[in-house]
């Protein structure tokens, strides 16, 4: 939301706390509350305050989509292709429709994931959609049992037309493969990360290029360079694979729908399912009680959501539909793959002159493929020159991925940066801090991470490259993250109370397991005096004020604000009305200790539940959206503000090499991180402790592999798609630096995403530092590290 009505200057320090903190003037709404002081000088928020939705989830009470129960509901069970590449020719729902117990049975007439691609021209007169990878969801069948839809599932009969197909991307880049989409593409979609926006030129099966964030003269920036490095890097598939599949429980009555999703954004499942069943949003509601995990792919209805609308419609009962392993691996959105041809220029002192990058990536048959905006908004560099192409393959789409397209860019960007450093025979901590030089308030935060985290971590203790003797090496890396500071605009907070004292808050954010609830709670908490138990906090609902999805780490930037807004005008309201009792102005009073107080005198006080009884409130109703940042925003989209501070974090990684077996175990790893105040310290702990985890497994283990000949995915489960366990979890210290911007009320920010972007790139460096090798294929499995060793590029 705009800031509105009027603005003064206010003074304020920004800095990192505990370090040198520089006077700063902004100008906010006369109306914002006043600057919170550091943590340590506040009772609730800067504290580790238990999760408050813990109880519930440990003692089962807490509820999932599966988990939801409703009288006559039907279980339905999707049907996929079993090609690549096909048209369907027929298909035979008889024998399902006369399944014992099926009350329902659909085919999807149009795909409706946002994210998938269509060829208008070749599916004009096409009866059904044109296939495009084994998995896709052709339609589903409800009845009164799981065992009956599944059963009933197996009945029915799809006549195909096979079409030539290609999986892989190095393959579906020749001129003479198969063609995904014999025609020009529709629908685009960036979701994987940055990549091919809509409009770009197709040729086979390259869309772009996507020339975004270059400038200057490349061939001028290497005529300049004392030194240049260069290396083709690759990235495999990663599958969200969350703890929770997803979900929906569909239940159509009359003309209003309400649908129990496992979701990252309740709206965006409504928005959708309003456009495609041509119904007034305010026909639909969306309740997301618990989302047990999603890392970018649970957004929207879906073609699972709209099968199940369907049949509930048809029906005219509930109906649930939780998708299978496979399905949650090989449907529904996946981390594209890619091809990165990097190429670095620089003078001896360090200073960058050219960076160059052709990437190709693939996020199956959607676009979005890119590799992120590192190469060009980390480091500056007078010349950069760009160019991404999305390569369509038959095989499941992409989608958002926690840091999508930055995790893939700066696995090849960081190590290219350490190569720079090793043939400068720099240290590569001091050229980072002699070439991150953008935005001064950002500088100052990662260069303290750098040097923070090299001193904790012994960065001194560092040998020299391959140096150990024997077949065990070991060896120490760093790498720099970096994600944009995002805030959703649309975001409004309730807050009420009531006469007995009772206090809710409400906002139709959605929490998927990374404790929304509980900064909620403690936002609400500070201001009015009491703990946060006393606050109940209502999230998930679309019935709800809007709140922001849950992605691209900006809940609690955008929540926050609008939280402490919110209360503060409740608590100013209050305080008005309790003065005459204590004889006192309502600015004179405070909120503290469960109690209303004057300042200077705290034993002229009430309780706060007594306080609002012989005031005579009946109920109280605040509300208040998150404005603008005080310095505003370099780019807006929609309700999409990214400010021109990044969050920034450096992550630190400690490696052994077994050079005889080709086996790497990460030991250690430290992460230095900053995200603005940190609300509640021990789940920003935990959102980065999940993050370094996530990026093990995806450097070490995580790689969907595809059978060429039927598209089949190999290992859709979770036995031989190996990810990271409790044996290969390496020893993770965090360090959390409290960084105010004094950009918003709360001065919060997010770090899923920038816990988990550097990780791999770490892990590469400390390969290095052992082996005296570069790795540049992912994942760092044994025939990759072989053949890394093996080579004769350094």
């Amino acid at each position: 939301m705009s800031n509105t009505g009027s603005f003064e200057q206010r003074s304020l320090q920004a800095g990192i706390v505990g370090e040198t903190m520089t006077p700063v003037t902004r100008k906010m709404p006369g109306t914002d509350p006043p600057a919170w002081p550091t943590n340590a000088e506040l009772h609730v928020v800067g504290k580790d305050v238990p999760r408050m939705d813990a109880l519930d989830k440990v003692t089962g009470r807490a509820r999932y989509t599966f988990d939801v129960q409703l009288p006559g509901m039907l279980y339905a069970r999707a049907i996929n292709s079993t090609v690549p590449h096909a048209r369907i020719k027929s298909i035979d729902t008889s024998l399902v429709e006369r399944y014992p117990g099926v009350r329902a049975v659909h085919v999807l007439e149009r795909l409706t994931m946002a994210a998938q691609l269509r060829d208008p021209g070749a599916e004009a007169n096409e009866p059904y959609p044109v296939i495009r990878f084994t998995g896709q969801p052709i339609a589903a069948v409800a009845a009164i049992s799981a065992r009956a839809a599944e059963a009933a599932a197996q009945l029915i009969r799809i006549e195909y037309e096979p079409l030539p197909h290609v999986t892989e991307l190095d393959q579906a880049m020749q001129t003479n493969a198969p063609a995904v989409f014999p025609g020009p593409t529709e629908q685009a979609s960036s979701a994987g990360g940055g990549g091919a926006p809509r409009g770009l030129p197709q040729k086979g099966n390259l869309r772009g290029p996507s020339k975004s964030g270059s400038h200057g003269d490349i061939g001028r920036g290497f005529r300049d360079a004392d030194v240049v490095v260069e290396g083709e890097y690759r990235t495999q598939v990663q599958t969200h694979t969350p703890l929770e599949a997803h979900g929906i429980v569909a239940d159509w009555r009359d003309d209003e729908l309400t649908l129990y999703a496992s979701t990252q954004h309740v709206f965006s499942v409504r928005e959708e399912a309003a456009e495609i069943f041509e119904l007034p949003q305010e026909k639909i509601r969306v309740i997301s009680d618990y989302t047990g995990g999603g890392f970018g792919a649970k957004y929207g209805v879906g073609n699972y959501g709209t099968l199940a609308i369907h049949l509930s419609r048809k029906a005219g009962a509930p109906v649930r539909l939780v998708l299978d392993r496979r399905e949650e691996h090989v449907s529904v959105g996946n981390r594209p793959s890619s091809l990165q041809r990097l190429k670095i220029g620089a003078k001896r002192d360090g200073t960058l002159t050219a960076i160059e990058l052709h990437s190709f990536g693939s996020g199956g048959v959607a676009a979005g493929a890119g590799v992120g905006s590192c190469h060009h908004n980390m480091y500056p560099c007078p010349n950069v020159s760009i160019e991404h192409y999305d390569v369509f393959t038959n095989a499941g789409p992409c989608a958002a991925f926690r840091g999508p397209g930055q995790t893939q860019g700066i696995f090849a960007f960081e190590q290219a940066i350490d190569a720079v450093a090793a043939r400068l025979q720099m240290d590569p901590v001091a050229l980072r801090n002699k070439i991150d030089t953008r935005d001064a308030d950002d500088v100052r935060a990662r260069a303290a991470e750098r040097r923070i985290g090299a001193e904790k971590f012994g960065w001194s203790r560092r040998s020299a490259p391959g140096s150990d003797s024997g077949p065990i090496k070991r060896g120490m890396g760093m790498a720099q993250s970096m994600w944009p500071y995002i805030v959703n605009g649309y975001t409004t907070c309730e807050v009420r109370i009531s006469g007995d004292g009772a206090v809710d808050a409400f906002c139709g954010t959605q929490d998927i397991g990374t404790g929304t609830r509980t900064v909620f709670a403690q936002v609400v908490a500070e201001e009015l005096g009491l703990q946060p138990e006393a606050i109940d906090v209502h999230v998930g609902d679309t019935r709800f004020p809007p709140g922001p999805p849950s992605g691209g780490s900006r809940v609690t930037s955008s929540l926050t604000p609008a939280a402490r807004n919110a209360a503060y005008a409740a608590a100013r309201d209050i305080a008005n009305r309790v003065a005459p009792l204590l004889s006192a102005k309502g600015e004179e009073l405070v909120f503290r200790g469960g109690r209303i107080e004057k300042r200077d005198d705290p034993a002229v006080s009430l309780g706060f539940a007594e306080a609002l009884r012989r005031a005579g409130v009946e109920s109280l109703v605040h509300r208040a959206d998150r404005r603008d940042d005080y310095e505003g925003y370099a780019h807006k989209a929609g309700d999409l503000h990214i400010s021109p501070h990044a969050i920034g974090g450096v992550q630190f990684a400690e490696v052994s090499v077994d050079t005889e077996t080709g086996v790497v175990k990460v030991e250690r790893v430290l992460a230095v991180h900053d995200c603005g105040r940190p609300i509640n310290p021990k789940l920003v702990e935990s959102q980065i402790l999940g993050g370094v985890i996530q990026g093990v497994s995806y450097a070490l283990y995580e790689d969907r592999r595809l059978d060429a000949a039927t598209g089949v995915q190999l290992n859709a489960n979770i036995d031989q798609y190996k990810m990271v366990g409790s044996r290969e979890t390496p020893q993770i210290e965090v360090h959390v630096i409290e960084l105010l911007g004094r950009q918003s009320s709360t001065d919060a920010r997010g770090v899923a995403e920038p816990a988990n972007v550097a990780t791999a790139a770490a892990i590469a460096n400390a390969f290095f530092n052992a082996t005296g090798k570069r790795i540049y294929t992912l994942p760092m499995t044994p025939a990759n590290v072989l053949a890394a060793l093996r080579s004769e590029q350094p």
